[in-house]
């Protein structure tokens, strides 16, 4: 009967969200933080009408499929002159900013997790460096930002989920090795290469089938974006039937759909969107965009439900059983652990301190940070249960600090850059005078 209520529950926070959602994105009521609260009210400490040891399939199944169509959509969107972006921030945030998360995370959770072996507090850093822009959409999509800073954080949110999986999945196979085992290699090729190539092909493929069907005419645009969607899910299922990573599969299926989709020889056939330009290459027309748009719009569907769920079984129960340990480290990890490897990727840039604390800040973490640390909470390792009230808190917090502070950070900092640009015109946030849309994750808020 509880389940019963619960769905009742979920479908008005959502008509209700999205009834107000215009109202509320330039709130501190982000889209996650509602969805967030509802859940804890349906969990333990409120109605009682969800726990993850009544709903574990369901719980895994919403938060997986979220984040493999987020990934999908995600890679689908990446462009190359997105990455190259004045040349420096996206990759220098990528590059050099999520390796030194990923090991500043580690070294921290040294000293303030006791009882977790070298590789879990490895997983610890690995599963708290990915950042998701929905928690911060407000500040990224504030137009009073400078355009260089929204579109670096839009491109490095869509990106650094996918690029933290192989280390997710070498550290997750070692830590679950016993001494005499020999098998993380085997594993982490096996995810890396194999998932790698399956995506490759099939994201290619299901690309090469969209467009030749929308060129010739064999397919509707209402039915185009489920053949989209079937990318990923397929890409998804191969993988796992091959004992491979899903997450990678989707993730590279992504970028080959992308590339395949956006650039296609011109041929026959009736003429799709723009039409082609000068060599012989068509961009991608309005239709195709829009199938690509439909998985995201529903990968955001399923990150909002994977929030409520979030509060109502998983932070629920955490919040009971508090440590200050936990506390500190997440709070550690939302500003020590991501703020200074950002400052030292930006060295040497030009950007000015104000813009590097902003950049700084705005790593908020979110779906791929609880679906890593309900697959690491799934492999039974020493020391799991504070592993994942580790993720739990942290993300706790990261939804409600990064999503109240996003309006009135975006308003100061897009006020300081007004102010500056007047007495500094060559100032170096001003590289981009035209808007450069973010390529990140779409918001629920």
């Amino acid at each position: 009967m509880s389940s019963h209520w619960a769905l009742v529950v979920a479908g008005g926070v959502v008509a209700g969200y999205g009834a107000f959602s215009r109202r509320l994105s330039t709130t501190v009521i982000s889209g996650p933080l509602v969805f967030m609260a509802f859940g804890l009210a349906m969990g333990p400490l409120g109605l009682d009408l969800m726990s993850l040891a009544e709903e574990p399939e369901l719980t895994r199944s919403l938060l997986e499929s979220a984040l493999v169509l987020l990934l999908f959509a995600d890679a689908a969107a990446i462009r190359r002159r997105d990455l190259r972006l004045e040349e420096f921030l996206p990759l220098r945030l990528l590059a050099v900013g999520l390796p030194l998360t990923i090991a500043l995370g580690w070294l921290l959770a040294w000293p303030l997790l006791p009882g977790l072996g070298l590789w879990e507090l490895a997983l610890v850093g690995i599963i708290l460096a990915p950042t998701d822009a929905a928690l911060g959409q407000q500040a990224v999509a504030d137009k009073r930002v400078p355009a260089l800073v929204r579109g670096g954080l839009g491109v490095e949110s869509g990106v650094n989920d996918g690029l933290a999986l192989p280390f997710f999945v070498l550290a997750l196979a070692a830590a679950g090795e016993g001494p005499g085992d020999s098998g993380v290699v085997g594993t982490f090729l096996r995810a890396l290469l194999l998932s790698g190539a399956v995506g490759i092909v099939v994201g290619g493929a299901g690309a090469a089938l969209l467009r030749r069907s929308a060129d010739r005419g064999w397919s509707s645009a209402a039915w185009r974006p489920f053949l989209t969607i079937a990318v990923p899910v397929v890409t998804y299922a191969l993988c796992v039937a091959a004992e491979g990573s899903g997450f990678i599969g989707a993730w590279t299926a992504g970028l080959a759909f992308g590339i395949r989709v956006r650039r296609a020889p011109v041929g026959g056939g009736a003429p799709l969107g723009a039409g082609a330009p000068l060599g012989g290459v068509r961009e991608e027309g309005p239709d195709l965009a829009r199938s690509t748009e439909f998985t995201e719009r529903l990968g955001l569907l399923l990150s909002s439900l994977s929030f409520l769920v979030f509060g109502a079984v998983i932070l629920g129960p955490v919040l009971e059983h508090l440590t200050w340990r936990t506390v500190v480290y997440a709070v550690l990890s939302l500003t020590v652990v991501r703020m200074l490897p950002v400052a030292l990727a930006l060295i040497g840039t030009g950007l000015r301190p104000a813009s590097v604390a902003y950049i700084g800040w705005f790593g908020p973490r979110g779906l791929a940070s609880l679906v890593f640390g309900l697959m690491a909470f799934e492999e039974h390792l020493a020391g799991v249960g504070l592993l994942s009230e580790v993720v739990a808190v942290t993300v706790g917090l990261s939804v409600l600090l990064h999503g109240a502070s996003a309006p009135f950070l975006g308003r100061r900092y897009g006020d300081w850059f007004a102010r500056t640009l007047r007495t500094a015109p060559d100032l170096r946030e001003n590289a981009l005078a035209t808007d450069a849309t973010p390529r990140g994750r779409a918001s629920s808020g």
